[in-house]
């Protein structure tokens, strides 16, 4: 009986040093500090930003690249046929930069194709721009957020290297291991945000990239039919 205790005793001692070693994220971030928590704080805020900023761009692109497949062909039957006011209404009914650029060259009808083309040009620059808000945002908090955490990581080494030095060589190790993976925690999440942010950046760049591109065939097509011979 008193071997099957003992037993008990010491498997009883393991759970209770396994539920010590749990690490709760919670408890990291609280345990780091102020700094740590005013740092991780600024990161979550950071990662807020960046998830609007990244869906309210991705919806905004994915209206962008909506074009009718009829769109250029009913332009040409109207431009053939000398509708011109036709064609203007045509454009101002469909909400894309497509129709936009096609629009301002409509306007344009009766002037030389270079000017036309300037045009064309000049209003294409602004849709890409308008397409472009806010996305630099993205590529900002990618390449800061890293930075910032392991400013948090830094900040906590050196605390933990003083609390060393001031102890008189008599700090534990346990205490200053604790502090040194809590420090971390910042940096942890410094690259988390940084790699969201990351890859939604250059997910957007993607599709920004084909929306231009659409925009550019269809200025090309348009511009090709008003070369055409009458």
């Amino acid at each position: 009986m008193i071997l099957f205790q003992d037993v008990v005793d010491e498997s009883q001692l393991g759970e209770i040093a396994s539920e010590e070693k749990t690490l709760s994220v919670i408890d990291l971030i609280f345990n780091g500090g102020t700094g740590s928590i005013v740092i991780i704080s600024v990161l979550f805020v950071m990662l807020a930003v960046a998830m609007y900023i990244y869906f309210e761009r991705l919806l905004a692109i994915k209206a962008a690249s909506k074009i009718d497949k009829n769109f250029m062909n009913q332009i040409r039957d109207h431009i053939s046929n000398g509708k011109i006011e036709a064609a203007k209404i045509l454009c101002a009914q469909t909400d894309s930069p497509v129709a936009r650029l096609v629009e301002k060259g409509i306007s344009r009808i009766g002037k030389p194709l270079d000017d036309i083309n300037t045009a064309i040009e000049n209003a294409g620059t602004l849709e890409v721009y308008k397409l472009e808000k806010n996305v630099s945002v993205l590529a900002t908090v990618a390449g800061a957020a890293p930075m910032i955490g392991f400013l948090g990581t830094v900040i906590g080494m050196i605390l933990a290297f003083h609390q060393m030095a001031t102890s008189g060589g008599q700090a534990e190790m346990g205490a200053l291991a604790s502090g040194i993976y809590t420090a971390m925690t910042t940096t942890v999440a410094g690259l988390s945000v940084g790699i969201i942010a990351y890859v939604g950046y250059n997910h957007l760049v993607n599709r920004t990239d084909k929306v231009i591109h659409k925009m550019e065939a269809n200025a090309t097509e348009f511009l090709d039919l008003l070369s055409e011979p009458a």
